[in-house]
């Protein structure tokens, strides 16, 4: 397990924030877990992803320090599609700029202090 100090971004939370703001810059504002990790694969190959489980943990952990906000898709979209509903996260204000602090201090996968947070 990474530790860091408290406050701070981890690699992967970094790259989820940048390839969820490029994703809304695409016209798509809002992403599931699965669809951005094909973005993330897409992009960086498996560097930063090496499973799905470490992903939805840092989604988990970014929606509850403010850096991400979440719902439920409408369950008729899903059962029209014949599939289980989604989880939608979209960047928060708060997320927009800590990806921009950290791009900013080293590149993409810097680990930078997360903004209103005690360090």
């Amino acid at each position: 397990m990474v530790r860091r100090k408290p406050g701070t971004l981890l690699p992967l939370e970094v790259a989820i924030l940048d390839a969820a703001t490029t994703a809304a810059r695409d016209g798509e504002p809002e992403f599931h877990g699965f669809a951005i990790a094909q973005r993330m694969q897409a992009r960086d190959g498996a560097r930063r992803l090496t499973a799905h489980g470490t992903l939805y943990k840092a989604l988990a952990r970014m929606e509850a320090d403010g850096l991400l906000e979440s719902r439920w898709e409408d369950a008729d979209v899903a059962v029209a599609e014949g599939r289980p509903r989604r989880r939608l996260y979209r960047v928060t204000p708060l997320g927009a700029t800590a990806r921009t602090r950290a791009l900013a201090q080293s590149g993409p996968t810097a680990a930078t202090p997360r903004p209103g947070l005690v360090t």
